[in-house]
């Protein structure tokens, strides 16, 4: 059976539509990558050339040699890891008893994390300095990630809410009548069925937190302490802007999450989709 002639024409138009669409979203990074690999004589061209030529490594080893690298990216890994490891433990046991358990206030409860999300940061970034302030936390690094939190908590709460709500109550029931706990249960039914919805909830916590910059730089003074966000910031001096080197930095930042993504983004589509039910 042949296709009718306008409907393949419709097709052909939506697919070039569709690459076009592509080609625009992917050339910002094209021209990041491009520019980390020119020589410097190349980068300011006029008219600029558009496709590669003489290529070098140059702005990666001045990247890679800068004085505080190694230990921004300690910052990085350390403020990452820990925002996403504590958002998922407390938002999976918040998301659980959402999903499963009624009290009073519950639907309350759902509407102040639904709030919480639609506060813009401009507005909490002197209050939040000036509490961690008082509690000797600026300039930590464990004050960055309990400041974190507080925005990546009730996003982790919303979305594992979903799919928790998606697993049947009676699976559990049946682990609690062969002898599990309601811990038990939890732990043996209801973890395995979540793993899609931890991993993606995980990857947005990874990039909200490795990319951040604002509070990590209100927050964070010291220079070895600092993001690599924050770092990027060295490449702009009073004499003008290291070109090459701010495009290779940007290229080292985000190929870790980068890598990372590209490992999980099957779990992740899987995910999303399996959450995105009315719990």
């Amino acid at each position: 059976m042949t296709r009718a002639p306008g409907r393949t024409r419709r097709r052909a138009a939506a697919n070039a539509l569709g690459l076009l669409f592509a080609a625009a979203m992917a050339f910002p990074l094209y021209w990041m990558l491009l520019t980390a690999f020119r020589p410097a004589t190349e980068i300011h061209a006029d008219p600029p050339h558009f496709l590669p030529g003489h290529l070098t490594l140059e702005h990666f080893r001045r990247a890679l040699g800068t004085a505080t690298f190694w230990a921004n990216v300690r910052s990085s890994v350390l403020i990452g890891a820990g925002t996403v490891l504590v958002s998922l433990l407390i938002g999976t046991l918040a998301a659980f008893a959402l999903a499963r358990f009624s009290f009073a206030g519950r639907k309350a409860l759902v509407l102040v994390i639904l709030g919480v999300q639609m506060v813009p940061l401009a507005g909490l970034i002197i209050p939040l300095y000036l509490l961690l302030s008082d509690a000797g936390l600026t300039d930590s690094l464990l004050g960055v990630i309990l400041t974190y939190l507080v925005f990546m908590l009730p996003f982790t709460v919303w979305l594992l809410r979903g799919f928790i709500a998606a697993v049947p109550a009676e699976l559990e029931e049946a682990a609690m009548t062969d002898g599990c706990t309601r811990l038990g249960a939890f732990r043996r039914v209801v973890l395995p069925l979540l793993a899609p919805g931890l991993v993606a909830t995980s990857i947005y916590a990874l990039v909200q937190a490795w990319n951040e910059y604002v509070l990590a730089y209100v927050l964070l003074s010291s220079n070895d302490k600092q993001t690599l966000s924050i770092w990027l910031l060295s490449f702009q001096t009073s004499f003008g802007t290291d070109y090459g080197g701010l495009m290779a930095g940007a290229t080292l930042t985000a190929l870790p999450v980068a890598v990372f993504f590209a490992l999980v983004q099957r779990r992740i589509g899987a995910g999303l989709a399996a959450g995105a039910v009315k719990g």
